[in-house]
């Protein structure tokens, strides 16, 4: 194995315990994050809940993949 997969495991593992603190401690000011314009949710009769969060899929992934733009550019 590599020393540079190793070295990318570890950033993502430091990325996921970033997002966790982030979510652990701002998760009360992030309730709009599933609730955007253009988010789909139908309610069923029967009391089911079809949700797709389309429009959040798309600004969490403009968000990182302008992280990993910026990461690039200064880090590598």
């Amino acid at each position: 194995m590599n020393s540079t997969i190793g070295k990318y495991i570890i950033l993502i593992g430091i990325g996921l315990v970033l997002v966790g603190l982030v979510v652990y401690f701002l998760g009360d000011k992030l309730n709009w994050l599933g609730r955007l314009p253009g988010d789909i949710r139908i309610d069923n009769k029967n009391g089911g809940v079809f949700y797709f969060p389309i429009v959040t899929c798309i600004v969490v992934s403009v968000v990182l993949n302008l992280l990993i733009v910026l990461i690039r550019r200064f880090f590598g």
